[in-house]
């Protein structure tokens, strides 16, 4: 139940999964694709890091606010890319809360302050995957990109992110409220905004004009170099994931503002 421009746009193999929440009662609206093989998620490995610093914070093991990373960063800056790390180790740092500098070496970093040299695998799966029953699902390399799954367990997670299975509501909303929210930043593959909001994990949407689509400021979510996303919105109750075989790229950078917004007004008006 996708529209013939996606699929003739669309290159390689995609998977997608619309779904509303009503009443705390999930309904399928779409799907596409084989939603049971499993693909790396890329970067939307965030969202479930993000979801297992909301059970740590949950269960009081740790708080937002904790100063962990380098020059007195805490969690919410390493996860909200506010902390001035760069993508990577290497790469130049800026002063804290200065500007998004998107960091997967600021999310490898807040786990590692968390695990210590426990296996950041089996944390991950203690805290979401197992709870969560994503049988399908595993953290194969780094945690800030190297979560594998299926399709439906993606769409399982987007369920999680709207019902607050397994975390408190007060923790979830907080997460997903945009964090130093003047900041300006880059979206990688999608240029520079300002601002440039960015809950503590999730990406909010706010009025940038990309691969959100016309999807509400709220929204929130995340994408992946392997061609992955999730999108949620929580007061429309509706949720889109996707994996691909094809990495993104510019054919995404074109296709999905038009396609987010195209599976949004199909799952409001079921």
């Amino acid at each position: 139940m996708v529209s013939d421009d996606a699929e003739c746009t669309w290159p390689g193999s995609y998977s997608s999964i619309v779904l509303r929440v009503e009443g705390g009662s999930v309904r399928r609206i779409a799907e596409h694709g084989d939603l049971d093989e499993i693909r790396s998620w890329a970067s939307v490995s965030k969202m479930t890091v993000a979801l297992a610093f909301g059970v740590e914070v949950d269960w009081d093991l740790h708080s937002y606010d904790e100063p962990v990373g380098p020059r007195g960063a805490t969690f919410a800056n390493l996860l909200s890319h506010s902390s001035g790390l760069g993508l990577e180790e290497s790469d130049p740092v800026v002063p804290i809360a200065t500007k998004r500098v998107y960091s997967n070496y600021g999310y490898d970093r807040a786990v590692h302050a968390v695990v210590g040299e426990n296996d950041a695998a089996r944390w991950l799966a203690s805290r979401v995957f197992e709870p969560l029953g994503l049988s399908t699902t595993s953290l194969l390399g780094r945690p800030a990109a190297g979560v594998s799954g299926s399709t439906e367990d993606l769409a399982t997670l987007a369920v999680a992110w709207l019902r607050c299975d397994g975390i408190a509501r007060a923790t979830r909303d907080g997460m997903i409220r945009p964090y130093l929210p003047d900041l300006a930043g880059i979206v990688p593959g999608f240029g520079r905004f300002t601002p440039c909001p960015w809950g503590i994990g999730p990406e909010v949407r706010g009025e940038k004009r990309h691969w959100m689509g016309d999807w509400p400021p709220e929204t929130f979510g995340h994408f992946g170099l392997s061609g992955s996303m999730m999108l949620i919105n929580v007061d429309e109750g509706i949720a889109l994931v996707a994996t691909s075989t094809e990495q993104f790229g510019p054919w995404a950078v074109k296709l999905w503002p038009e396609w987010t917004s195209a599976q949004r007004a199909l799952a409001l008006a079921s």
